[in-house]
């Protein structure tokens, strides 16, 4: 499992920071239009939300001290994507 989790969090890194690089350069280049954040919408800013807590979440309870059966990782890891997903919604404000 932690072959995924490590996947999942390297794709949502770098959808993040596709969103975050690409918003600021068409915001600098006045083509709004472009802005990658605006383009795949409110759902997609919150699969990729729930893509990098997912991979957090895993990552964090597999290399844990505790000993953690990875039913119990893979749980909190679907609970950190929830609450990756919840945080976009807050943070940008707007209701899917």
């Amino acid at each position: 499992m932690v072959v995924v989790y490590s996947v999942m969090l390297a794709l949502g890194f770098a959808a993040l920071v596709v969103i975050v690089m690409g918003g600021t350069l068409a915001e600098n280049l006045n083509r709004e239009d472009r802005d990658p954040g605006a383009r795949i919408g409110q759902r997609g800013r919150l699969l990729v939300g729930a893509v990098l807590g997912f991979g957090i979440g895993g990552m964090s309870a597999e290399f844990s001290p505790l000993d953690i059966s990875w039913p119990v990782a893979l749980a909190i890891a679907m609970v950190a994507g929830s609450v990756g997903a919840f945080w976009v919604r807050y943070a940008t404000g707007n209701s899917a």
